[in-house]
């Protein structure tokens, strides 16, 4: 099916014309993005619908927080939820579509006079410059550490997007001196196709892996909405991509056999000037930024552009070697925001994470052995190659908790790291599985190799107290080795999404945190 084209520009020409204007909001969601939309135009003198399949139960957070707003007016806003009405729609001057929600085959949007999202009219009337970051694993804590950078660095910044804060939140805080930091994915980018609103001064594009293959089907059309991050930028502009080998030659529908990663795919269409990063040396003639260590066993980042090579990344506060790229990556962005070297250093450096991103968040002494167990959570780990990450990054063994629902994901890579294979380092000491589609694919692959693991389990809190319970019992030992080796991380990074038993990936991980919190008190 053909990719939706829309019209350039955005409907409204100015925030003034968007007075008495009568807006649709097409999901009003958990996450902020519609309450932001319903809060924004309401400001700025529209007549509101809010429209949601969810009930009012299940959006009763977000109501809440809209009813106690009290600088809005609430008369102009009226909710239609557990449903859509078609007359909410054809009637509309403008739907805000939920990047959510498809536009091939959806009826109520094919009926709508004009369509808008969050993004395209925050884009439409910022004059900041846009720093864009998309990809497949790594985004938002992209965005998180360049953001902190920025901050560090003496910016007035903001950070918006797919992290759950809609830009439309500070669009009147903005000007041309403000950096604003925007995590997009592939959905929020295709929902930006023709309007030509985006030209970042920089793209970022982290590891591409297949991922939302029960959305697109295949890599290719997924890989061209990831594409338009970059497709109207210019020579004046910065593109940074990935300069190592993946899985592009089998996963590019027509792959051109020169190329042997994403990076090179995308390098050779954008208009931009082209970036790359690297965890080894990057070759003299290319430009960009690689990892290096150093005699001492730390490993350092370096950019290289023009002949000249500074150190810009030292020792880090987080764990991981994917996590050690992100940084990488912001480091690299301070670098073109003309930040000097020694300052990206101790910027980056200073970076503690971001929630759901490996977020230690727990500590509990085991009363029968001493054992210190500390506990992760990795929630937003929602394809098999960020779980397999997450279980090597710790330079150490770990007990880890996974499984969810599939996405028509290929959960081999996990399957490959958890049985010692594909330069695994460390197995895990012990694997609990939640239920869901994507664990009944895991499971067969681990029985296969001979893969012992716990579960899976249809309960959080009834995995968490068998855990507890092993970790008291005669065999903690034997299971997780002696006391005396020190911290025992307990890492939950489910590499799979969470319908069913959640709400979101965000719901999930506030609900690991709180159980954990509950059960190891």
């Amino acid at each position: 099916m053909e990719a939706h084209i829309y019209p350039q520009g955005c409907v409204f020409k100015s925030l003034e014309d968007i007075k008495d204007k009568k807006i649709t909001v097409m999901g009003l969601g958990l996450n902020g993005g519609g309450e932001a939309c319903v809060k924004f135009f309401l400001k700025h003198g529209a007549f509101v619908i809010a429209t949601d399949m969810k009930t009012t139960e299940q959006l009763r957070p977000t109501i809440d927080s809209i009813t106690s707003d009290k600088s809005i007016d609430h008369s102009r806003l009226m909710y239609v939820l557990g449903e859509h009405r078609m007359e909410d729609f054809e009637t509309a001057d403008c739907v805000i579509k939920n990047p959510g929600v498809k536009y091939q085959g959806n009826k109520y949007l094919e009926a709508a006079k004009a369509i808008e999202t969050d993004i395209s009219i925050f884009l439409n009337f910022t004059k900041a410059p846009v720093i864009a970051v998309t990809g497949s694993k790594g985004k938002s804590s992209t965005v998180s550490a360049i953001y902190h950078g920025l901050q560090q660095s003496g910016f007035t910044t903001f950070l918006g997007g797919n992290i759950t804060v809609s830009p439309l939140t500070f669009l009147d805080e903005t000007n041309e001196k403000t950096p604003v930091v925007l995590e997009l994915s592939s959905w929020q980018l295709s929902d930006l196709r023709g309007r030509k609103l985006l030209k970042p001064k920089i793209s970022v594009i982290t590891k591409i892996v297949p991922d939302h293959q029960n959305w697109y089907g295949a890599m290719d059309p997924y890989v061209e909405d990831k594409k338009l991050i970059f497709a109207d930028q210019d020579e004046n502009d910065f593109t940074i991509l990935d300069c190592d080998e993946d899985k592009y030659q089998s996963e590019a529908g027509n792959p051109n056999p020169d190329f042997k990663c994403w990076g090179d795919y995308f390098a050779s269409e954008t208009k931009a000037k082209v970036l790359r990063y690297s965890k080894k040396t990057l070759p003299a003639e290319v430009c960009g930024i690689y990892q290096k260590a150093e005699a001492d066993g730390n490993i350092s980042g370096y950019v290289q552009i023009n002949g000249k090579t500074e150190k810009i990344m030292g020792s880090l506060q987080v764990p991981g070697d994917h996590m050690r790229t992100n940084v990488l990556n912001a480091a690299l962005c301070l670098y073109l925001m003309g930040v000097p070297a020694e300052k990206i250093v101790q910027a980056v450096g200073s970076w503690k994470g971001i929630p759901h991103r490996l977020e230690r968040f727990h500590e509990w002494t085991c009363p029968k052995d001493s054992r210190k167990v500390v506990f992760f959570n990795d929630s937003a780990a929602t394809v098999p190659e960020a779980a397999a990450a997450a279980s090597q990054s710790f330079n150490q063994s770990v007990v880890l908790i996974s499984g969810g629902t599939d996405k028509n994901l290929d959960f081999v890579p996990l399957a490959r790291t958890l049985m010692g294979e594909s330069g695994t380092k460390y197995l895990p000491k012990e694997i609990y599985l939640l239920s869901g589609t994507g664990t009944d694919k895991l499971t067969p692959l681990l029985d296969k190799a001979k893969v012992q693991y716990n579960g899976p389990f249809d309960s959080l809190e009834v995995l968490l107290k068998i855990l507890k319970s092993n970790l008291e019992g005669g065999c903690a030992e034997k299971l997780y080795g002696s006391a005396a080796d020190g911290e025992l991380p307990v890492v939950f990074s489910p590499g799979a999404t969470s319908f069913g038993m959640f709400l979101n990936e965000f719901d999930r991980g506030d609900k690991f945190k709180a159980m954990v919190k509950e059960t190891f008190s």
